[in-house]
């Protein structure tokens, strides 16, 4: 099963259409806000996740009016953002693969914030990235195989989450590596691009943000 999530970030609504009927996701999460995504594109979420402070009440109104809607409403006063509360949800229902639109924007606190998010899912072993029209971006732990053909864009960035990344070894890039230890105190590991028709990313400690870029 695979999962998408609008968030309340920034969404281009023709990208994400088009995302979505190239991927067919088999099930639509709103968190909060973005709900007025899938208003604007006439699709009905199976779930819609928040405290309900950023929608729009004639949005949110429409979309209760809908049967076969779970919502799940919490207080604004929490720990969690509407986006973790979403990607919980996913997670509950233990996907082979979990998307999230709309968490890029002008709110970098917020972009930081989904990214570290990421690990929740990680930690399940459920792949998910986070995607816009000009970044698909994920983690890496253990080990990564890409084919050339299916990136996201041009360039392949590799940032260390965590303080540093130890073993890291790339293949089939333009700048390979070989067990190197990739710290966050540097910009080693930017604009890189794959070569051959086979990448594989390996990582013997530690977390790596994966950014494929089109620009």
């Amino acid at each position: 099963m695979k999962i998408l999530i609008a968030t309340g970030g920034n969404i281009q609504d023709d990208f994400a259409l088009a995302y979505i009927k190239k991927e067919k996701f088999d099930c639509l999460i709103a968190a909060d806000s973005g709900m007025e995504f899938f208003y604007r594109a006439g699709i009905q979420p199976h779930h819609i996740v928040g405290d309900f402070d950023s929608a729009k009440p004639e949005i949110l109104s429409f979309f209760r009016g809908k049967s076969g809607i779970q919502f799940l409403e919490f207080q604004p006063e929490k720990d969690e953002t509407d986006t973790e509360l979403a990607l919980r949800l996913a997670i509950s229902l233990a996907p082979d693969e979990i998307c999230v639109l709309g968490a890029t924007g002008n709110r970098v606190d917020h972009v930081l914030g989904n990214i570290q998010l990421l690990c929740k899912p990680l930690a399940h072993h459920i792949p998910c990235m986070l995607v816009d029209p000009t970044n698909r971006i994920r983690l890496v732990d253990k080990q990564l195989t890409m084919q050339k053909a299916d990136q996201f864009g041009t360039y392949v960035s590799l940032l260390p989450l965590t303080t540093q990344a130890e073993g890291v070894t790339l293949e089939g890039f333009k700048y390979p590596l070989k067990e190197y230890c990739m710290t966050s105190d540097n910009s080693l590991g930017v604009s890189n691009e794959i070569t051959e028709e086979t990448a594989r990313i390996t990582v013997k400690k530690g977390i790596l943000i994966m950014i494929e870029s089109k620009d």
